[in-house]
């Protein structure tokens, strides 16, 4: 007796189930093609996304970073309009709460790799520096060869790759090189008052630093007397430097351009016996 009514339990479980299923069958289709339009959208909103994007910042990472995003979103809409078409109101409560759950626990987890990526994408649209340009920042000094989303590789002076995460660069000061077209030399050392020659020290110096390579021709070479000190007189020369635009190396014409400085004060100077 008890066996039969299990049997007859289970029989109508089961023939509820497929009236339940029969009844939601047009609303199972109405689903499937709701989501098959959606995937479809998403896909060309993600070509469309890539290509104004692209448009926008020139940066494939970046690119491809949002149309995947778009793409996903339009597919998360596409799945919950599908799931209430099939009234399972629930289960769009359940993963809407997932979700806000998951995305609250990975905010957490992964806060510094959060702040990169949000770095880089200031950075791309902002554009401090591009490839090729030579910055100054956190200590290194080299040419930008490659912007990802989560950090820039630079080429330091010595030929090292040094990778630094987009927000120390963001949070910090950058120094670009590449976009300074000018850079100022000031050298300051002693003569002696006693000197004879002491007064022509302006024009020896003047007339000894034309003509030196890396220097701009169009800012006016100083030679100042800026203090004294005791018996000598601290004369201090400012020059520019020049940097070629078809020459990333800046850093290497500012450094030559010091060096010729400096010898050709000091020949000067010993020349004229000025020290």
């Amino acid at each position: 007796m008890a066996y039969m009514q299990w049997t007859k339990l289970i029989y109508n479980k089961i023939q509820l189930w497929l009236e339940t299923a029969i009844k939601m069958l047009p609303n199972l289709a109405v689903a499937i093609v709701v989501l098959a339009l959606f995937v479809l959208l998403a896909r060309l909103m993600k070509k469309l996304v890539y290509k104004l994007v692209y448009r926008l910042s020139d940066t494939p990472a970046l690119s491809g970073l949002f149309s995947s995003v778009a793409y996903l979103l339009l597919c998360f809409v596409g799945l919950f309009i599908a799931l209430d078409v099939l009234q399972l109101d629930k289960t769009v409560s359940s993963l809407l709460a997932g979700a806000g759950i998951i995305g609250l626990a990975l905010g957490f987890a992964f806060q510094d790799l959060t702040a990169n990526f949000i770095s880089g994408i200031f950075i791309t649209f902002r554009k401090p520096f591009e490839v090729g340009h030579q910055i100054e920042t956190n200590g290194f000094t080299g040419n930008v060869e490659n912007i990802q989303l989560r950090s820039t590789t630079l080429r330091t002076l010595d030929g090292l790759h040094v990778i630094i995460p987009n927000k120390e660069i963001f949070q910090k000061p950058i120094i670009n090189h590449s976009l300074t077209p000018e850079r100022r030399i000031s050298l300051t050392f002693n003569v002696a008052i006693v000197n004879e020659q002491m007064s022509s020290v302006q024009s020896l110096l003047q007339n000894a630093l034309k003509g030196l390579p890396h220097l701009a021709e169009h800012r006016p070479l100083q030679v100042l007397y800026s203090n004294i000190d005791g018996a000598n007189v601290k004369v201090t020369v400012n020059c520019w430097v020049a940097y070629d635009d078809n020459n990333n190396n800046d850093n290497d014409n500012y450094n030559e351009a010091v060096h010729a400085v400096i010898s050709r004060v000091t020949s000067v100077m010993k020349e004229h016996q000025l020290i």
